[in-house]
Parts: structure tokens; sequence; C-alpha cells
């Protein structure tokens, strides 16, 4: 399996695994994250994970593409700018307002992403060691 496969698959993977929570149970998500919940705030997290579903769904579609590419970009793009603005937010959440600590293995997975999906953003999709499509 090449590198962008493996990591279209994980993320695909990762953000279905926090996507069903939120869109089936948008309270529990809110009791653990702020200890309360409001039906606004349940929409808008269900809204969240119909996000993340929809990412993943994407992800797992195109994992088979030349990601990087001038017909994959986009995807690949989308993914950076995801996982960095989301691993910024949680490192500031947990370092700076004190967030709960569980969050720490959640951002440093979404730094890891975002350092995956930008070797792929950067390169030239053809130079890896990949096989060629």
């Amino acid at each position: 399996m090449n590198q962008s496969r493996a990591l279209m698959s994980a993320s695909a993977l990762a953000l279905a695994l926090l996507g069903l929570p939120c869109i089936f149970a948008p309270d529990v998500v809110l009791q653990r994250l702020t200890g309360s919940s409001n039906a606004g705030a349940e929409l808008i997290v269900q809204i969240t994970g119909a996000l993340y579903l929809g990412f993943a769904g994407l992800n797992w579609m195109g994992k088979g593409n030349l990601i990087g590419g001038i017909y994959g970009r986009p995807v690949a793009i989308g993914n950076l700018l995801h996982f960095l603005v989301a691993a910024i937010a949680l490192f500031k959440s947990v370092s700076v307002m004190g967030g709960p600590r569980f969050l720490w293995p959640i951002a440093l997975g979404y730094a890891s992403f975002a350092l995956g999906f930008a070797l792929i953003v950067f390169r030239n999709p053809l130079s890896s060691t990949d096989p060629k499509p």
C-alpha cells in the first residue's frame, strides 16, 4: 500500500470515528467536552459530525487516486487545511485555555495528519517511491 493511500485510509477511519458519535449522540459529546448541553449546540455538533462523515467518505473513495496531482490536489489541500487548523485549535485549547486532557492525543493525531497531508501537497506525487499509477 502506498503512502498516500495509507494516509487517506487512516484519515477516513479517524474522521468516521469522530463523526459517528457527533451524529448519534451529540448530547453525550457536549457533556464530555463542556459539561452541559442544549438543543442549539447539539444541532451544531450533529452538523459537524456530518462534515466529518462527508470528509471520511471523500477520503475513503479517493484513496485509490493519485493524491497531490492536478486532479487530487483539491482533496489534499482540503485535508491539509482541516487538519492543520483543527490541530492548532486543539493545541491552543488544551495548553492555553486548560481544555480537557483527553484532547492531547486527538491534537497529536490531528498534527500527524496535517504533517502527512503537507508532505503530499508540497511534493511531486510522481517523484516518490510509490508505484506509478
